[in-house]
């Protein structure tokens, strides 16, 4: 890949501190940072506190705004050589005015996980049905999330199931879908000698955002499905929950008698898991990469988590502890994980060879940039050869397009 500019299209600014996908974006722009002349990240939100300061890697800042004219006089200015769209939302607003004013630019969606396959399970787990790939083919959000897919250069999928899904029942073609998981450094025997023992480790602990229904529906089980059971067994145990956002409805469960404690935004998230002994993780529904676990992984702490929270991390690796949707089991492995070392232990190295095998930077960044350079150099093929995704791109589908121009005249 020759240096070049990448625009960024961010559904909200970085916050690697609050969320998974956070983490994520900010990895993507490392990564850039090594190959791009110019790194700019656009998003139409508000910036909160939690935001990191871009400017600071060398990466420029700007707003943008949804349905207005001025996003293409700043594309038009800029001529990036690569978009990157931040989830699909992104590429619906603005991926027809990239194709429209840049259209030499490669369009690239970063998926961060299939939002219409969590969102399906959510629906599924809210009605008290099975999920089913029926049930997924019916919802509107996976029309829009494939097309999405469909009509950019390159889609990046984080997790193997995922991948599986998009090629045998979406048929997607593989020359337009790159796996692409967490990007992470080996963990060295070093860092291992630095982690703290089983014997100086304490308390179960629990972290997500909590704009993340997934996060909010786990720590909901963890009340009614698993502490008390584990809490019978280890009396003096305690959990420990944190996370950015955390709602009413969340902070009204901290009871201090029952070892519930909310603790809130975790400042350095890695520390906390670091001095943790159990990751606990019950999640009913959700897609992509669990966060929470890699970073439990990264910090030499074991977890118990569901089918759902391990899918697609860990090939055929044994787990970094235990897999079980049975809640009554869930928690009698949770307490086995706590208090038997032996277990403990292998559960920790079986966390370093899932990072070490699967995610490593290096190989994963390498063959990103040599997928782009190959779309680059035959870009006019390449687009003739998806031609599901020309025909998204025909005027006749293009309702976001004409939906958003219509807005512009409104506010006019």
């Amino acid at each position: 890949m020759q240096k070049q500019t990448v625009l960024i299209i961010g559904t909200v600014w970085v916050e690697p501190n609050s969320s998974a996908a956070g983490k994520r974006m900010l990895q993507l722009i490392h990564q850039f940072l090594k190959r791009a002349d110019k790194i700019i990240f656009a998003a139409t939100s508000l910036k909160s506190e939690k935001a990191i300061d871009l400017t600071s890697l060398g990466v420029k800042e700007v707003t943008i705004q949804l349905n207005h004219t001025s996003f293409d006089d700043f594309i038009k200015e800029l001529q990036p050589n690569i978009v990157l769209f931040d989830r699909f939302m992104t590429e619906e607003q603005f991926g027809w005015r990239v194709a429209e004013y840049c259209p030499k630019a490669l369009r690239i969606l970063d998926t961060e996980d299939l939002h219409c396959l969590r969102k399906t399970r959510e629906l599924c787990v809210k009605n008290k049905i099975n999920f089913t790939t029926d049930e997924l083919l019916k919802q509107d959000i996976t029309k829009r999330e494939i097309a999405s897919i469909l009509r950019c250069d390159l889609s990046l999928i984080i997790s193997t199931f995922e991948m599986d899904l998009l090629k045998n029942l979406f048929k997607i073609d593989e020359a337009i879908v790159m796996y692409l998981p967490f990007l992470f450094d080996e963990i060295s025997k070093y860092q291992q000698e630095k982690w703290k023992n089983f014997g100086d480790r304490q308390h179960f602990i629990f972290i997500g955002n909590f704009f993340h229904k997934p996060n909010v529906n786990a720590v909901l089980t963890l009340k009614k499905e698993v502490w008390f059971r584990i809490k019978k067994q280890i009396p003096n145990a305690e959990l420990h929950i944190y996370g950015a956002y955390i709602n009413q409805q969340i902070q009204d469960l901290h009871n201090q008698k029952e070892g519930f404690l909310i603790k809130g935004f975790a400042k350095d998230a890695n520390q906390v898991v670091k001095n943790a002994k159990v990751v606990l993780a019950p999640l009913n529904f959700g897609a992509g990469i669990k966060g929470k676990l890699t970073e439990a992984m990264l910090c030499g702490t074991p977890s118990v988590t569901t089918k759902i929270g391990a899918e697609g991390m860990h090939n055929n690796l044994p787990w970094n502890g235990f897999i079980e949707d049975n809640f009554t089991e869930f928690s009698n492995k949770a307490v086995q994980l706590y208090t038997d070392k032996n277990i403990w232990e292998t559960s920790q190295k079986n966390g370093i060879d899932i990072i070490n095998t699967i995610y490593g930077k290096e190989k994963h960044g390498k063959l990103f940039f040599d997928k782009i350079d190959t779309i680059q150099q035959n870009l006019e093929t390449h687009r003739i050869c998806n031609f599901m995704g020309s025909v998204l791109q025909h005027q006749t589908l293009q309702a976001t397009k004409y939906m958003s121009k219509w807005i512009e005249e409104k506010n006019k």
